[in-house]
């Protein structure tokens, strides 16, 4: 070995060559691996697809995900719209939507065509054909080895020859006409068109983005969480009702009593049922009898949309108010064992005078639009603690939420891929905000023996929230019931969330819930500045993407803020915000060409899709153009990636230079 040389390598560097010469053991392999990266860089940006705020809309976000935010649609346009020029391909108004639709659910649509006595050999041959083509479309981008990476390997080879194929001499015709014949007539056209749509539909979303709030108002929160574990490249930016979760997934008391109470709010029980095994009986049987003779349940009954109602209204109303009252006891004794965290203010049930049914809010006294809340009765030392009924419902609740496997599942998925906010190419993604004074500048908040403000709250927050889900200390997880409802909570941005007012006072003016000076500055373009310094983005080119706010569309409100440096995109995916945003959710995608915000309208149902080849209609309205079209070189992974080229010419260059033998086989 050269002595000198290897002093000027460096010890700590040659111990990395060394690993690295594992796995690149010639010269050949160290040469070929710069020449495939260089390669890459070369190659254009994938699409980033963000999307925030789904609050359990499964069918809806799945049919997003399915159709790639009407990038599928757009491609088979381009591909088999009028300007085609093979006749057999191309397809009419109503092929497109039948072929779009046989991509984004093929088992279903190939059921409806099988019915319909449809599906034959010359059907299987031109769909098949179609499926190639576009394939090739949607993956143009990516290089052959990502292409192959991203197959089903059962049909991964047959692919690569349609996909990749060369015919300069027109003798190999008739050896691609023979693959898709033999798929035919060996009856494998059915999984063929199954799993080559899945893999159209991979190419489409290059990285998803999930900015926040998976949980919440809608039904299927669980079956969106099982669909976000299958996606192959994806971030989470928690949002306070997906931090909730965590909390009650990992036993905190007050966490879980706020999610069975939404459940019961929206008539959801099912995700509590069906979706992670909970066992509401406890709460049922609790309900049924303190509450049975309750005449003050109008507020309590379920908030139900369009969906059948999980269990009769009244019983659901009777477990809301039980469990709601569970919530508040639980809240105030957060707020007296957590004085550091200033939510002193929010401790109200316990201000409850029985003689005056009354209580005290902000210093002033409020009367209660309800006298029936017999578990405040005055026999206990403390008349506001759980009673033991109430402390056997929510130990019952608490067990079934720690020992639940899916929720465990999820929950962990969430720490995995999730995170409080993520910087990727030169964009920093946050659901809600950061605290701030009325100058802008970043406000401390004391929490875990500290005071952290701007970035370094985040950061601590971060690792407080991974710390708290692992420890065995209940007390240590009330970050998660603060971060949920905190008022200098970056997930939450609000000076109080109102839940007690809005069921037990009928005055107006105590149900306001005020924005910080983050949310009241959104339009400013010196706060923007400010927050990319703080987390060091080119403020030129950076954009802070962002949901929790429904933009009220309806209004006049738009999502493009403080001179387009501020995105959000929380555009009403719950039915229950759609009134206020006027449409049904958006995505913004990120592509070699610059940004686009894309507008969905209600998705209707997948029985829909399949029987009339009902899509979600999206329009695009905003556009924001790269001044250049933008390659991997000039993105996060391309940094990356010229990080690993400089690594192995330092692996060529100490082979070459005798400092580590080649290993030949």
């Amino acid at each position: 070995m050269n002595i000198q040389n290897e002093q000027n390598i460096g010890a700590e560097d040659l111990r990395y060559l060394r690993l690295l010469a594992e796995k690149y053991p010639t010269i050949s392999e160290v040469s070929a691996e710069i020449v495939n990266r260089n390669a890459i860089l070369n190659l254009p940006k994938g699409t980033e697809h963000f999307i925030s705020d789904v609050h359990g809309e499964f069918e809806a976000f799945n049919h997003v995900l399915r159709n790639c935010s009407g990038t599928i649609r757009e491609k088979a346009i381009e591909a088999f719209g009028e300007s085609c020029a093979d006749e057999e391909l191309r397809l009419t108004e109503d092929g497109l939507r039948e072929f779009c639709t046989l991509i984004y659910y093929p088992i279903a649509m190939l059921g409806r065509l099988r019915g319909e006595g449809r599906l034959n050999a010359g059907y299987y041959r031109i769909a098949i054909i179609r499926l190639i083509v576009l394939c090739r479309v949607v993956s143009h981008k990516y290089s052959h080895s990502k292409i192959r990476k991203g197959l089903d390997p059962t049909y991964a080879y047959i692919v690569q020859e349609l996909l990749f194929k060369t015919d300069v001499a027109g003798d190999r015709l008739d050896y691609y006409d023979e693959i898709v014949n033999t798929i035919v007539a060996t009856g494998a056209s059915d999984d063929f068109i199954i799993k080559l749509s899945a893999t159209i539909r991979r190419f489409g979303i290059d990285r998803l983005h999930v900015v926040g709030d998976i949980y919440d108002r809608g039904n299927g929160p669980h079956l969106v969480m099982d669909q976000l574990m299958a996606q192959h490249s994806i971030d989470i930016q928690w949002g306070n009702h997906d931090i909730l979760w965590i909390g009650a997934a990992c036993g905190n008391l007050a966490c879980i009593a706020n999610a069975v109470r939404i459940c019961l709010r929206y008539a959801n029980t099912s995700i509590l049922v069906d979706g992670y095994g909970v066992n509401l009986l406890p709460l049922t049987m609790f309900a049924l009898s303190e509450y049975a003779d309750d005449p003050d349940l109008a507020g309590f009954l379920p908030k139900i949309t369009d969906e059948i109602p999980d269990m009769d209204e009244l019983l659901m109303a009777r477990m809301q108010k039980a469990i709601a009252v569970i919530q508040f006891k639980l809240e105030d004794a957060a707020c007296r064992r957590n004085p550091e965290l200033g939510m002193t203010g929010r401790i109200i049930l316990s201000t409850y005078d029985r003689a005056t049914n009354t209580v005290l809010v902000n210093g002033t006294q409020y009367a209660l639009n309800t006298a029936y809340l017999p578990t405040l009765a005055g026999d206990l030392a403390d008349p506001f603690a759980l009673t033991p009924e109430e402390e056997k419902v929510i130990l019952s609740l608490k067990s079934s939420f720690i020992s639940s496997e899916k929720l465990r599942e999820h929950a962990r998925f969430l720490l995995d891929r999730g995170s409080m906010y993520r910087i990727m190419n030169n964009n920093l993604l946050i659901h809600a905000g950061i605290p701030m004074h009325e100058d802008l500048t970043f406000k401390p908040v004391h929490f875990a023996r500290g005071a952290y403000a701007g970035r370094s709250l985040l950061d601590r927050i971060d690792a407080e929230v991974r710390r708290a889900y692992h420890d065995s200390e209940d007390e240590g997880k009330d970050i998660f019931w603060y971060l949920w409802c905190g008022p200098e909570s970056p997930l939450f941005g609000k000076d109080k969330m109102a839940t007690f007012e809005r069921y037990f006072i009928d005055e107006k003016e105590t149900h306001h819930e005020g924005y910080g000076p983050f949310y009241q500055n959104y339009e400013s373009a010196d706060m923007a500045d400010r927050v990319f310094a703080e987390f060091g983005l080119d403020r030129e080119t950076a954009h802070l993407i962002c949901g929790h706010i429904p933009v009220r569309y309806g209004r006049g409100e738009s999502a493009i803020k403080a001179g387009g440096k501020i995105i959000c995109i929380d555009a009403g995916f719950s039915k229950a915000y759609q009134p206020e945003t006027g449409q049904a959710g958006c995505t913004l995608t990120f592509n070699s060409h610059g940004m686009n915000l894309i507008m969905h309208e209600p998705f209707t149902s997948i029985e829909d899709a399949v029987a009339n080849g009902t899509d979600i209609i999206s329009e695009l309205r905003f556009m924001a153009p790269a001044k250049e079209r933008i390659f991997i070189r000039d993105t996060d992974t391309g940094a990356l990636l010229q990080d690993e080229i400089q690594s192995l010419e330092m692996l060529l260059h100490a082979y070459r230079n005798g400092d580590i033998k080649p290993v030949h086989s």
